[in-house]
Order: C-alpha cells, then structure tokens, then sequence
C-alpha cells in the first residue's frame, strides 16, 4: 500500500532539512582525500543529527488538532521514536566522522579532536548532550528490559537537558544561527508545553455512572464540571482519574476511546480490563473527579466520501464505531449506507450488542451484523460476500485487537481492497 504524504509531513520534511540548506554553501561539498569527505560526513551527519533531535521534541506536543495534519496522534509517537534513535545514530556518526578524519594527521590529533582541553565548551557541550541521550533513550529502546511506565516518563524528561545542551552546542558553532533558533523553539517550547501549560489545561468531570457490559468491560458515564470538550465520533481522549481509592492509575494519563456521540452532554468510555490502571477503572467510585485532556484523532476522516461505509469492529475497538452508531442515531447526516460487522467471540462477549441493534432498527442506513468466531470460524470473505456483497467497493474501516486487524487486512487485500 502506498501512503501519500500529507502536507504536514512535507512541512516536517521542510523544516528537518533547514538547517542543512542553510549550511551548505558554508560546507561545499564532499570530495578531495578522505579526510575531507569524512569531515563533510561528519558535520553534514551532526547537523541532522540535532535537527532530528529537536524535531522529535516538538512532535511530542500532543496540542489537540496538531495531530490531524500529520495522520494522527499514534503516527506521531511512532515519527517521535523513531526520530530519536535516528538523531541518536547520527549523533555517533558525526563523533566518528569527524575522529576518523584527523587519523591521518596523528592519533593525538584524533584524540584532541574529539577530547579537546576543556577549554574548547562547546565540544563538551555537545559530549554532555550526548550522554543526556544516552540517559533517556536506552529505556526507550529496552536496552535494558522494558522499563516500568511512570519511571521511564519520569527519566524522559532529561531529554529537555539533551534538547538544551545540544541547541546550545549548535549555536556556538554555527555560522548561521537562526535555523537554530526556530528549530529549538519549537523542541523546548513543545516540551515547556507538554509539562507546566498542558496539565493545567486538563478539562474536570464526574464519574457519574459505571456501566458494566460484560466481565472486565465496563462503560464510564462522566459528567463535564465546566463547559467540557467537543469532539468528533471516533475520537479518543487522555483520562486521569483522581479517585484516592484507586489500586492503581491514580493521576495518570491513559489513552481511551469515546463511546458517545458529539451531541451527548455526557462523555462515555469503553474501558477493557487490559492492564492495572484499566484494572483499577472497573471499580472506581461514582461522583470522583477524573482529568480529560483531548480530544485527538480522526479515526473517520473520509477518503473516499462518495462510497458507502464498512466498519468492522471487534474488543474493546467497538467502541469508536459505538460511538459513531451513536451519532447517526443523534441524527449525523452521513452518505451512503453504513454497515457495521460486530465480530465476537460469543455473544456473551458483544458488549454493545443490544444497542446497536436498536440503532439499526431505527436509523434508516445503518445495517448491523453479527460474527461470532466460537460458532463460526474466523471471518472469511464467503461471509463478507453474504453480508456485504459490495464490500470490496466500499471505505471499510476496521478496529479491534492485534490479530484481528491482521486477517482483516489480509484478507481484504486479498480481495484486491
């Protein structure tokens, strides 16, 4: 599948090679004996390195709307990791390019290059910024085992020192430093942003009402204290429960669906017993304050608006399509037909059954559907053909578990979707 890039990528895109434009004319290009052409490499490698580090602090914002652009939230922790570790490989390269090039000269001068007196700060600037990396990115990377959570974002945070001490490295070495500038405004003002402004920006509701659905799924019905967030089905929001009595997830920020429609007064979320905060959210207490940061995502921003709709949903990933079942029986005007395809393990685990069953008996356009894996098998396309005959033509979306995702794609791929 070919994915075109969108125009916040190609601003991603415009703003990483900035600084090397800008240097260019200053460095030539590579060429005469290796000495040269490594000392090219290795600040050519240095100036990416610090442009990619920077750049992954401020897609790190997490500002509402700012992920949109750039294919959604979870596309952007996946460009923030892996624009860390390739600035943190670049980093070494530059060190390396530039030793290896004064090798020629004499083993002391390759030292000395690298180990200068400490005289010379700003090459200890850029060693120091290196080691800051160090320090946060091997948990990152489960150098060393995976890392317990609130630990790791704890020792996160020294990546504000890297960003510093590395712009600062920059800036005293380059001949042109207002690339510098922006790209570090951008870096730190993103992290200044994530840590003092985000949190107190936080929106206060009520737990008003916990739903169970079925064993280890219960539906949170939160009452807004001011004016609350406005959001789009398919959204997902940050929750931060403030119950004392929690076992655990006390105050910490988790990501999770919305199950309700836009035109709901109330926030409701579909929470799966998958870990000790998810754990402890099955039985917090009624009328508890929780933080709601959000909302993010555009789970169904259409491509194809002149085709019908398929959305496969299975798990806990029901919910977006709860929540957009829930908005077409708010009267969302939507084209086309919409069919939903429930996949279950039994009907014992089709949380929202009943309801959307409900909604499909009186929104004209949405057809429901049911596919239960313990009697029927995993699904194939001779149910899809029955069901759906023109699936192959439609927007399909799909959400669910790992493995469910994956013989979906398969399979629809297959079928040349």
């Amino acid at each position: 599948m070919r994915r075109r890039l969108k125009t916040g990528d190609m601003v991603l895109i415009a703003v990483l090679l900035l600084p090397l434009a800008v240097a260019l004319p200053r460095l030539g290009g590579p060429g005469g004996p290796p000495e040269m052409w490594l000392t090219w490499v290795g600040k050519v490698s240095g100036i990416l390195g610090l442009a990619m580090l920077l750049l992954a602090g401020a897609v790190s914002s997490r500002v509402p709307g700012f992920d949109r652009p750039l294919g959604g939230l979870a596309r952007l922790w996946r460009l923030h990791h892996w624009l860390g570790f390739a600035a943190f490989i670049l980093v070494m390269l530059h060190a390396l390019a530039l030793g290896l090039a004064a090798v020629p000269a004499s083993l002391d001068a390759a030292v000395a290059t690298l180990f200068p007196p400490l005289s010379h700060g700003a090459l200890w600037l850029g060693w120091l910024a290196w080691a800051a990396m160090v320090v946060f990115l091997a948990p990152t990377f489960d150098f060393f085992g995976k890392p317990h959570y609130q630990r790791w974002k704890r020792l996160h945070l020294v990546s504000a020192a890297a960003l510093l001490l590395g712009l600062w490295h920059a800036l005293l070495l380059a001949g042109e430093a207002w690339p510098w500038w922006l790209l570090g405004i951008a870096g730190l003002g993103a992290i200044a942003w994530r840590k003092g402004v985000a949190p107190r920006r936080r929106h206060p509701y009520r737990v008003e009402e916990v739903v169970p659905l079925a064993r280890g799924v219960v539906e949170l019905v939160l009452r807004p204290e001011d004016s609350g967030i406005r959001h789009e089905a398919g959204q997902f929001v940050y929750l931060s429960p403030l119950d004392e009595t929690l076992a655990a997830g006390r105050g910490e920020e988790h990501p999770y669906t919305i199950a309700s429609a836009p035109a709901d007064a109330r926030l409701r979320i579909g929470i799966k017993d998958l870990g000790d905060a998810s754990h402890a959210l099955q039985r917090v207490t009624p009328e508890t304050r929780v933080l709601v940061e959000g909302p993010y995502g555009e789970f169904f921003g259409r491509c194809f608006p002149e085709r019908d709709m398929l959305w496969l949903g299975g798990g806990i990933g029901i919910t977006p399509f709860v929540g957009g079942a829930r908005d077409l029986a708010a009267g969302a005007e939507v084209a086309g037909q919409v069919q939903l395809i429930y996949l279950a393990k039994d009907e014992s685990r089709a949380y929202y059954r009943q309801e959307l069953e409900d909604i499909a008996g009186r929104v004209e356009g949405f057809t429901f559907t049911q596919h239960f894996s313990r009697e029927q098998g995993r699904m194939t396309e001779a149910f899809l053909r029955e069901h759906c005959p023109d699936f192959t033509e439609r927007e399909i979306y799909l959400c669910g578990p790992p493995a469910m995702n994956a013989h979906l794609q398969r399979l629809l791929v297959e079928q040349g979707v």
